[in-house]
């Protein structure tokens, strides 16, 4: 069981305050919302959270079963998905996955074989990803976030470039989510809109 303790965080970009004096506590098997406006802050926090950036003030504790996780360990136990995270586009799909399943592990009763067929990606499984549109790429970022047996899910505007039976596949691979932290950084009401609490930046400014 992961939790995340946010302990009195702020960040700041040169001379501009970005939030200050945030303090929450993210529980296993809940899913939350960071929300606010463009510009607001919503994917530093997530980057913060996923320990890809430093925060300007506070500090995050990771524990696992009540036992601390040092910071620099953390990306082991989660899976982080967003809009300008780079795949490796000279890739084949199915290469993509094996790279990333490597080092990360299948939800148990999953193989990859499963993975592309209910991320309706069967039929590219040997196209090479620089080939894929938008929307395929999003969909696959959003797959290796589901189908991961990580604790911590990230998720940063997790529906850009899906039309709407991408956000309807998104939205039912969110409710088969179980014992797992789920953190949605988004301005799209749909996106979490079934999440159990959310954390809206704007209070922190």
């Amino acid at each position: 069981m992961m939790d995340v303790d946010l302990q009195n965080l702020g960040k700041r970009f040169n001379r501009e305050q970005i939030f200050s004096g945030l303090n929450y506590k993210l529980k296993s098997s809940n899913f939350y919302a960071i929300i606010g406006p463009n510009g607001s802050g919503k994917s530093t926090l997530l980057q913060i959270i996923a320990g890809n950036q430093l925060a300007s003030a506070g500090k995050v504790v990771y524990q696992n079963n009540n036992a601390t996780i040092p910071a620099e360990d953390f990306y082991q136990h989660i899976s982080f998905a967003s809009p300008y995270l780079e795949l490796v586009e000279e890739f084949t799909l199915l290469e993509q996955l094996t790279f990333h399943f490597k080092y990360k592990p299948l939800k148990k009763g999953e193989t990859l074989e499963s993975v592309l067929s209910k991320a309706y990606l069967t039929e590219h499984r040997n196209k090479v990803i620089k080939h894929f549109s938008s929307g395929m790429k999003q969909r696959l970022k959003l797959a290796l976030v589901f189908f991961a047996e990580t604790p911590v899910l990230l998720m940063d505007e997790p529906t850009s470039n899906l039309d709407e039976k991408g956000i309807h596949w998104y939205l039912e691979q969110c409710k088969q989510l179980q014992d797992q932290l789920v953190v949605i950084a988004s301005n799209q009401k749909r996106e979490y809109d079934f999440c159990d609490e959310q954390i809206n930046i704007n209070d922190f400014k």
